[in-house]
């Protein structure tokens, strides 16, 4: 005889505060010779009830306008970030974490070059250095988010997986940088650096300043995918495509080779998602909601936007390059291809009813 009882609650914690998320028991009832009863508890992890998420980490989870950048500004953010993680964990989802590098990759780029410079040190090319903030960021949110764990009596293995991200060398978009790195200048700043090494500025739309702009072509293929998705939907938690992956391209049918740029995030985040088939594209910025006349007096939030609205605002300029719209079409990239429900949010509004804008099929 044997009996499954369904525990309903988010999560359940036994021996040693440990937290196994939404689980069965399973009663094992039987007789021994002397009709004495025996009492079997088997806890049996509930896979079928896990969804998986990628969530993608906004520059705010690293590195607020204002900060210098310091190992503890940069650490108390990411764990500040983490904290809201724990209710999407409790509701028994799994999930892939991606995440940017604009202002550390940029950072990483000027100490090379003032290696260069005072020491001899041969510079690195960007991919390099892509590669370089992945380990690094990679390491600080793996730190923070196993500190929020501990904090809450949760359980759950983490992995960095350094990704690299497959472009074409013939983008277009080599010719026409558009992704900001690094710090923020003056104009007169970035023109000095300008006239000083060729790099190419534009000024940020929410007026913060003037950014270095590198090229940032489209993501088309993710190498290690398929050990992403077994790890993730085995219970770990994976940190990956971090900075939008290392860009590299085939220079031949069997050489692999890096290229510089950087790839959004949010558009790498989103095909990551759908090739592994994720129930839902999770995109953290520093606002809310989605608006439309944004920071203007008859600026609306959206709750839901369908793909088809999200395009037409597109058209209409209604969302701003650098800013919101490669979130939003990072997220219709996603809707269009899964079928699924992409959403675009604060990482404090996490696991609340309502919160975000919600992106979603016809």
């Amino acid at each position: 005889m044997q009996s499954i009882f369904k525990i309903d609650s988010l999560a359940v914690s036994i021996e040693q505060g440990q937290n196994f998320g939404p689980c069965f028991f399973v009663f094992s009832i039987e007789y021994n010779s002397k009709s004495s009863v025996i009492v079997q508890f088997i806890l049996r992890k509930s896979h079928f009830m896990d969804k998986l998420a990628v969530i993608a980490f906004g520059g705010n989870a690293l590195l607020r306008g204002d900060q210098k950048g310091t190992i503890d500004e940069q650490e108390a953010n990411v764990y500040e970030t983490c904290t809201y993680l724990v209710p999407l964990i409790k509701q028994g989802y799994n999930f892939v974490i991606g995440h940017g590098n604009g202002p550390q990759v940029g950072n990483v780029i000027l100490q090379h070059q003032a290696g260069e410079k005072m020491f001899g040190i041969p510079a690195q090319p960007i991919d390099f250095c892509v590669a370089e903030t992945q380990g690094s960021i990679g390491y600080m949110i793996e730190q923070q988010l196993r500190n929020v764990l501990i904090e809450e009596h949760l359980e759950r293995d983490i992995l960095t997986i350094i990704t690299e991200v497959i472009v074409d060398k013939d983008d277009p978009a080599f010719h026409n940088p558009t992704k900001p790195v690094g710090p923020f200048y003056s104009k007169e700043e970035a023109d000095k650096i300008a006239a000083e090494t060729s790099a190419k500025f534009h000024e940020d739309p929410r007026g913060r300043g003037w950014r270095k702009v590198v090229a940032s072509p489209m993501p088309l293929q993710i190498n290690n995918v398929k050990s992403i998705e077994k790890l993730a939907r085995d219970g770990q938690i994976i940190i990956a495509v971090g900075g939008g992956g290392i860009p590299v391209f085939w220079v031949h049918s069997n050489k692999l080779q890096g290229i510089d740029a950087v790839i959004d995030k949010d558009l790498a985040s989103s095909l990551l998602a759908v090739e592994i088939k994720a129930d839902i594209f999770i995109i953290l910025t520093d606002i809310p909601k989605v608006y439309i006349n944004f920071h203007k007096p008859d600026e609306k939030a959206l709750d839901r936007m369908s793909i088809t609205e999200a395009r037409r605002c597109l058209s209409d300029n209604q969302f701003s390059e650098g800013s919101m719209a490669p979130k939003v079409r990072a997220c219709i990239k996603f809707v269009e291809k899964s079928g699924k429900e992409a959403l675009i949010t604060m990482a404090s509004e996490l696991g609340k009813p309502g919160a975000g804008t919600i992106i979603y099929a016809e």
